[in-house]
């Protein structure tokens, strides 16, 4: 059964930041039948479940439920394995968030990231998922005060977020928040982000060069090839990339592509913590914003290259993953 992964680089960073804060993360990882030496291999990788097996141990031993902010404190570009040198060598913050939307299954497979225009900002939204164990929530604690430490660290400046969101409820201790982020705080979100405002995201990065962050592209992008090519996800996505602008793809005609069953299709991509129709919808929505981006094509084209057959259909689609049209969010971009 495949399982979500987390790359030695995070896993790492996450160590330094529980043993900045008292852990003993030798033993921990004995306890845990996990493999210390293994974070000194750049390639290698630690199952999900693992990971959230270890911020739960982490925080009964410490007593510290807020343990997770530490990341801030340690953060280096390798943190985020190769995603890290294309973040900082990219021309501004925007262009390095789409970046790191791109490679985020590099650094954590466990993570979804999206990043959107969102009221008077934009947003960089962060997803955790867990396999069998519901995700830690120190997990995204840490991602986020990470993120944020790393933009300050490469814009060479005290980037101020508009807000900092939050699942659940506000933890009983709000100074180490408050610390870490230096920014207002929001609890019982709908998702965690880091709302910036525009001028922050469009500012030229001191640390950008063009042929590195070709470079950094070239690498990532082959590494992603090589860890995703085994995985049912990515070879049913990019089936339905080919077949989407004939109409909206079947399961049938999908898994006929790929030599398997309708049932070992569905199977093999529930391992994979997704479903057929969760794949296709999260296709359409990663394709639309690159086509929108794309002057040439109207709506009306945009609607079919996605397989609508009715632009309705699209119109009503792009609302909920949006909330907003897309004449609105093109105006935007």
């Amino acid at each position: 059964m495949s399982q979500r992964t987390t790359s030695s680089s995070w896993a790492l960073g996450i160590v330094q930041a529980l043993e900045m804060g008292g852990v003993d993360c030798r033993s921990l990882f004995l306890d845990l039948g996990l493999d210390y030496a293994a974070l000194d291999d750049p390639d290698a990788r630690f199952a999900q479940d693992s990971m959230t097996r270890l911020w739960q141990r982490a925080v009964a031993v410490s007593g510290n439920p807020a343990i997770g902010l530490n990341m801030a404190k340690v953060v280096r570009p390798g943190s985020f394995h190769v995603v890290g040198y294309a973040l900082m060598s990219s021309h501004t913050l925007q262009e390095g968030f789409a970046r790191l939307v791109r490679y985020q299954r590099i650094i954590a497979e466990g993570a979804d990231l999206s990043f959107r225009p969102l009221g008077q900002g934009y947003g960089l939204i962060l997803s955790i998922h867990g396999d069998h164990l519901a995700p830690a929530r120190q997990s995204a604690e840490a991602s986020l005060a990470c993120t944020l430490a790393f933009c300050r660290w490469i814009s060479g400046k005290p980037i101020t977020p508009l807000q900092i969101c939050f699942q659940g409820e506000p933890p009983s201790d709000l100074e180490p928040y408050q610390q870490a982020f230096q920014a207002p705080l929001k609890f019982n979100c709908e998702h965690y982000a880091l709302i910036f405002a525009r001028s922050d995201l469009q500012t030229p990065l001191p640390t950008a060069n063009a042929a590195l962050a070709q470079l950094h592209d070239r690498f990532a992008g082959e590494y992603l090839a090589r860890f995703s090519e085994s995985r049912v996800t990515h070879q049913t996505r990019q089936v339905v990339c080919r077949l989407l602008p004939q109409g909206e793809p079947k399961r049938d005609a999908v898994a006929q592509a790929l030599c398997l069953s309708q049932r070992t299709l569905q199977r093999r991509l529930q391992e994979e913590g997704t479903s057929f129709q969760q794949l296709l919808d999260d296709t359409r929505r990663e394709l639309v914003v690159q086509y929108l981006a794309q002057p040439n094509l109207t709506l009306l084209e945009i609607a079919y290259l996605l397989g609508f057959a009715d632009p309705s259909n699209f119109f009503r689609a792009f609302r909920r993953w949006f909330a907003s049209t897309p004449g609105e969010y093109r105006a935007r971009l």
